[in-house]
């Protein structure tokens, strides 16, 4: 009659907070983390699902974006340099992590146009005709 957990009949499993998101993050545990900051002492029902959808969010945009670099260099497997060539050359997450160090992670290709050789003008092949 009240619902809960006494209601449920035997067999029956719980559904986790993450699938009633529709979430592949764990909520639980995110929530977990967040009590135990002792930043406050009450936390919302619904800010561990919120932190969680952007995480998830987060995670998923750096694993695209690294996957098709790893793509455009003829690998099947992801390495900290994709994913620090995924960071670098998307502008929203450059900001976001522009001061993080990735291990391994190394630099984006850069010739500064200073060092490039100089451009040699097309000089014609007869003579001057200047006296």
């Amino acid at each position: 009659p009240f619902g809960g957990k006494a209601d449920r009949g035997k067999g029956q499993k719980g559904v986790s907070k993450s699938t009633k998101a529709g979430l592949q993050f764990p909520v639980a545990r995110i929530g977990r983390y967040l009590r135990s900051l002792k930043k406050t002492s009450r936390v919302g029902v619904g800010a561990p699902v919120y932190l969680a959808a952007v995480l998830e969010y987060l995670a998923a945009e750096i694993l695209e974006l690294a996957g098709n670099a790893a793509k455009d260099n003829k690998r099947s497997r992801i390495v900290p340099r994709h994913i620090t060539l995924a960071v670098k050359n998307d502008e929203e997450l450059n900001r976001l992590l522009g001061n993080v160090t990735i291990a391994g992670g190394g630099v984006l290709p850069n010739i500064h146009a200073v060092l490039l050789p100089k451009k040699v003008a097309k000089t014609s092949s007869a003579p001057s005709q200047d006296y």
